[in-house]
């Protein structure tokens, strides 16, 4: 039987809580340790997961000898403070994205756990759900025809609060970091890194964008066209057309269990990919995968990648001059 890989979750919020759940359903896998800034939060965490050992901050839970690795669940502007201190503890990382605040921020995580010879990869649990992982089958072998275009939406109606992590720049705020990072990223998967960057966006009263749209070109021609808002709901779909037909990714496009294939001269295919509980198990397994492989990056969510993502993201915020306390 193959030994249990022992987690532990730096933060207590709710996307941890839905990674705790999900990580439960993994047989290969335990969840020993929670890290939190107060005690308080550590214990209600522990006892709503059974999880053995709450501390009482970060540092505590890094350097706890019987964790394997560490789901970095804190918010952005800790990503990468946190992860640093658990590479330095020796620990595979997942961390949640964005995976920093900023391209440099990126650059140094990744130097560190290269020099280190340790696992890392951006949390973007979007590639290994199972209508994803069929999405990227399709890529691999062509279905569709040379790519031309990528469209992607994702909004919601979010409740202002000036202090709050969505709208406060001290906290990184703002609808591309949040949100934005899910349909760059999935032009990413489709096109590859873009040559070519531009994007409107609205300033809210705190300073931060909350809404935008995107455009990202590609020297081939191929262009991908996003939407993203905190001022409204959206469709929540996304399109990825090429010259052999095109493919709809239904709402919620970032999690779905439907699929809509259309190629030329068929008709319509309609595919049901359903999964058991938040769909965070599965970046966690191919955590798992690796680390027993003895392989220090995903081929699915490579480095490299995520590099480039955080470096799309300051060329936008410097178009609109858009810049966080610090930087």
């Amino acid at each position: 039987m193959t030994t249990p890989i022992r987690w532990g979750i730096l933060g207590t919020g709710n996307i941890a809580r839905q990674f705790a759940r999900d990580l439960a359903l993994l047989p290969d896998a335990t969840l020993v340790a929670v890290g939190s800034r107060t005690q308080a939060s550590a214990d209600a965490f522990g006892a709503t997961f059974a999880v053995p050992q709450c501390y009482d901050s970060y540092a505590a839970l890094a350097a706890d000898p019987d964790v394997d690795a560490v789901y970095v669940a804190t918010p952005h502007t800790l990503h990468h403070d946190n992860t640093l201190a658990c590479l330095e503890a020796g620990k595979a990382v997942l961390c949640e994205k964005p995976f920093a605040l900023n391209a440099a921020e990126t650059r140094a995580m990744i130097a560190d756990a290269r020099a280190r010879g340790l696992f890392l990869m951006e949390a973007m649990w979007t590639r290994f759900i199972p209508a994803f992982v069929r999405l990227r089958a399709w890529l691999a072998e062509g279905v569709l025809g040379d790519i031309r275009l990528v469209q992607a939406d994702i909004g919601f109606q979010a409740t202002f609060d000036p202090h709050g992590r969505l709208f406060d720049p001290a906290l990184g705020g703002g609808a591309l970091l949040d949100i934005g990072i899910y349909p760059v990223s999935l032009a990413s998967l489709v096109l590859g890194t873009p040559n070519a960057v531009s994007g409107h966006a609205h300033l809210g009263s705190t300073g931060v964008d909350e809404q935008a749209t995107l455009a990202l070109g590609h020297a081939d021609g191929a262009v991908a066209a996003l939407l993203l808002s905190f001022q409204t709901d959206t469709p929540r779909e996304a399109t990825i057309i090429g010259s052999k037909g095109w493919l709809r990714i239904h709402a919620t496009w970032w999690h779905p269990t439907t699929l809509t294939l259309a190629l030329k001269g068929q008709a319509p295919q309609v595919i049901e990919l359903p999964y058991a509980g938040n769909g965070y198990q599965y970046e966690a397994a191919e955590v798992m995968h690796c680390m027993r492989a003895g392989v220090t990056e995903s081929a699915v969510m490579p480095l490299n990648e995520t590099q480039t993502l955080m470096e799309t993201l300051d060329a936008l915020r410097a178009q609109w001059g858009l810049r966080y306390p610090g930087e």
